[in-house]
């Protein structure tokens, strides 16, 4: 492949997924659209920075990894973790809407925004990312944590329950199905298989080269959050977010095609806590299909939420519904 293909293939595939994960609709009402709820939400919108302008900005070490979080409020320990292309202001809402009940900590996963950024494939493995997490609970001085993890993130959440469940009292999960039904509809799903190319091509050598800042944020539908998030896409190291796919997408066939050999998946775990589960069914790039059979790999009790309209990035589209929906099962769950 060439130089000039290899960047017309990210593109298409940075393209493909900026519209998969996240619900458009038509351009021109979209544009109106933006406008008025700049308009109309503006002063909301500051209400919230300048608050969140008051969390306490921290670092927890896995072994010599520095990792950055930020903190507010006071009562049990809630941990968010984000996913591809994000970082720790992603949970916004959720930090506000959690904080007068609990002490909430958001990180910067390894690689982006103010974390350290080691360098090569390995260093992404999913061992050291579950690390990282268990790192930030022992920085708060605590054992365990409800862990809530998007995308990325929610493949960390899943492995951190399934691998190190001591750390683990309550699991929540957006837009990223158990790792077992992914392995399926990889397996069977042509669709699936179909929609994930643009993972296949983040692996390509040198595919970072071809991101910008700029370009990683155009999902961001709120013009002064997406000033936030090309600074601190800048601060961050394109190569190790497309490290994350090298180290742990699962390996598909050789020819790409539903039925051929392929690795199969690990036996998995099962998850010992109870999960709360948030789906945006407009996510195509992982489809909701996925999400069937989940409580197979589940020991305790599941909530799924489904919410039409909403694309893969849910706690924003849908900010109210997931803030809301998470506050009131962590309260009722708090009180057994």
């Amino acid at each position: 492949m060439t130089s000039l293909q290899l960047r017309q293939a990210i593109a298409c595939s940075l393209a493909f997924f900026v519209c998969a994960t996240h619900s458009w609709g038509d351009p021109l009402k979209n544009v109106a659209q933006l406008e008025n709820v700049a308009q109309l939400e503006n002063v909301a919108q500051l209400e919230n920075v300048a608050q969140l302008e008051n969390v306490v900005h921290k670092y927890a070490d896995n072994d010599g990894v520095k990792i950055h979080y930020v903190v507010t409020g006071s009562g049990p320990l809630v941990v968010f973790i984000h996913g591809f292309p994000d970082y720790w202001y992603s949970w916004r809402d959720q930090m506000m809407a959690l904080e007068d009940s609990f002490t909430v900590a958001a990180m910067d996963q390894r690689g982006y925004n103010l974390s350290d950024k080691p360098h090569g494939v390995d260093q992404y493995l999913m061992p050291n990312l579950v690390a990282d997490v268990a790192a930030v609970i022992k920085a708060q001085g605590q054992t365990s944590a409800v862990v809530v993890g998007h995308d990325w993130g929610g493949a960390v959440a899943w492995n951190v329950a399934m691998t190190r469940p001591e750390l683990v009292n309550r699991l929540i999960i957006l837009n990223l199905p158990h790792p077992a039904g992914l392995a399926r509809e990889f397996a069977t799903n042509a669709q699936q298989r179909k929609n994930s190319q643009y993972a296949m091509d983040f692996q390509k050598p040198d595919a970072h080269k071809q991101l910008t800042a700029q370009g990683l944020s155009r999902w961001v539908a709120d013009p002064d959050a997406r000033a936030r998030y090309v600074e601190a896409f800048a601060r961050s190291d394109f190569e190790a977010m497309l490290n994350y796919y090298k180290a742990n997408y699962p390996r598909l066939s050789a020819t790409n095609s539903p039925g051929d050999e392929a690795p199969q998946p690990p036996d998995y775990p099962k998850v010992k806590s109870p999960v709360l589960m948030f789906h945006g069914l407009n996510d195509q790039a992982l489809l909701p299909g996925a999400l069937n059979g989940t409580w197979e790999w589940l020991d305790k009790d599941l909530t799924l939420v489904t919410v039409p309209g909403a694309g893969h990035f849910v706690q924003q589209d849908a900010s109210e519904l997931v803030s809301a929906t998470m506050r009131s099962w962590l309260l009722q769950r708090m009180e057994r």
